[in-house]
């Protein structure tokens, strides 16, 4: 009622009489609402008709550290802690301000001391507990966070950025403790359930994730994060009908994600049911165009299915989106060698290695391209930058005999041949299916008819 009365009385240009504590409550909302003008009109009228108020000056402080005002905010808490040096809100906001400066230990110090004078600690170690987490102390902040649940078992936000302490610690173990015992004594808390399948599930532990789940979604019904979680890890334990099953459930809940449809595609993928699992990535590209996750994956259906040009445009699409992805590029170069697109598979691999691709495969794959193509001095360039950084690969030293022979560089092509032999001697049959020509030779017969022996 109060804050109708001010709305209106702004409207009209009347000024009608609050008391301190109503004006205080219209601050706070409009502080918590981001409409930091309509605070400090309100302020101002507060400061007019109450002006000995230590409540609003303390306000009026906070708006201060909220626009910036670091200097006009510390002058008048110099003043208010003259008139109340055991008013805990005064260490509160000078904590504020060491904070944004990034002074983090001297907000602590501050912090203790309103903690020495407070009635309600509850907030104060919430304070001190985040200011702990900036410093990434997150054994500090993990017991104030406690401390905290202790006061008030109800605390979510504490439970949640407890966890995320243990989290950040990869201390799974303790937190699933705590959640038990936590659980222990409020059983039907969903959230604790939820947090300590998350654990489960970092642990590896399935059984007891889905179990947790179960317990978060038989409390609340309406728990879509419960259900997400619980359909993942059914999908972990291949059970993918009842995963379907869970997902479903969320876009009863809620509006449809490309999120959701994106895993029950996978679902149905993983189920053979490829009609279904093309449908569901269709609803999730649809969603969001750019999931470039679920583009892929119809990339991969369709080339299962032979249909080359159909994976190569859905491939094109993924790479749009996210370019500097080797793995993409990689699958790209893959399927224009299906195309015999000979061209474009070989721009593909120089895009993967232009990304720091390193993978041996890629570097054999474009030599073997550009050998095909009869580009023998661009092979060789790229054979020698990656003999660079595989020193020893007989793949390596079997392709620099072959290509070595076709530029009529005999000598040094046999001194790589019997460097493969020597590093793999059973890659020489791979190597004859790639230069049978060289193979009939008789030096080069003579040759590995020695390492044979």
């Amino acid at each position: 009622m109060a804050l109708s009365r001010f709305e209106s009385m702004l409207k009209t240009n009347k000024v009608y009489f609050f008391d301190s504590l109503e004006f205080e409550e219209i601050i706070h909302h409009y502080i918590d609402d981001g409409r930091h003008s309509l605070a400090k009109k309100a302020l101002k009228l507060g400061l007019e008709q109450h002006p000995t108020s230590m409540t609003l000056k303390l306000l009026k402080a906070e708006l201060h550290v909220l626009d910036g005002g670091f200097l006009e905010a510390e002058k008048l808490l110099n003043e208010l802690q003259a008139l109340e040096p055991t008013n805990e809100e005064v260490y509160i906001q000078r904590a504020a301000i060491l904070s944004k400066r990034n002074h983090h230990l001297e907000a602590i110090d501050a912090l203790k001391t309103a903690m020495q004078h407070t009635n309600d600690p509850a907030d104060v170690l919430s304070l001190l507990a985040m200011e702990f987490l900036f410093l990434d102390n997150f054994a500090e902040a993990r017991l104030h966070f406690e401390k905290c649940l202790d006061l008030d078992p109800e605390d979510y936000a504490s439970l949640y950025n407890l966890i995320y302490c243990y989290d950040m610690d990869e201390k799974h173990v303790a937190a699933t403790a705590y959640l038990n015992k936590y659980l222990d004594a409020n059983p039907y808390c969903e959230i604790a359930w939820h947090q300590l399948g998350r654990q489960y599930m970092v642990t590896k532990d399935y059984k007891q994730a889905l179990r947790a789940f179960d317990y978060a979604v038989l409390i609340d019904e309406s728990f879509i994060g419960g259900y997400l979680e619980k359909a993942k890890t059914l999908e972990l334990l291949k059970r993918y009908k009842e995963a379907i099953e869970n997902y479903g459930v969320t876009l009863q809940l809620d509006d449809p994600t490309a999120f959701v449809y994106q895993r029950i595609g996978g679902c149905y993928r993983k189920l053979n049911q490829h009609k279904k699992a093309i449908e569901f990535y269709n609803k999730a590209v649809v969603e969001d165009p750019l999931l470039d996750k679920a583009w892929v994956a119809l990339s991969e259906l369709y080339f299962g299915k032979e249909d080359y040009s159909k994976s190569l445009y859905y491939i094109k699409k993924a790479i749009s989106i996210d370019e500097r992805n080797a793995l993409y590029w990689t699958k790209c170069a893959e399927i224009n060698l299906k195309l015999s697109f000979y061209e474009e598979c070989i721009v593909a691999f120089k895009q993967c290695l232009s990304i720091e691709e390193q993978g041996l495969e890629i570097w054999l794959a474009l030599v073997d391209v550009l050998y095909y193509l009869g580009d023998y001095k661009e092979a060789l360039k790229y054979l020698i930058k990656s003999k660079n950084i595989y020193k020893e690969a007989a793949a390596l030293e079997y392709r620099l005999f072959g290509l070595l022979m076709e530029v009529d560089q005999r000598e040094t092509a046999l001194m790589h041949l019997k460097n493969g032999l020597a590093l793999d001697f059973e890659f020489v049959q791979i190597a004859k299916e790639l230069f049978p020509h060289f193979f009939k030779l008789k030096e080069v017969k003579s040759i590995v008819l020695a390492f044979q022996e």
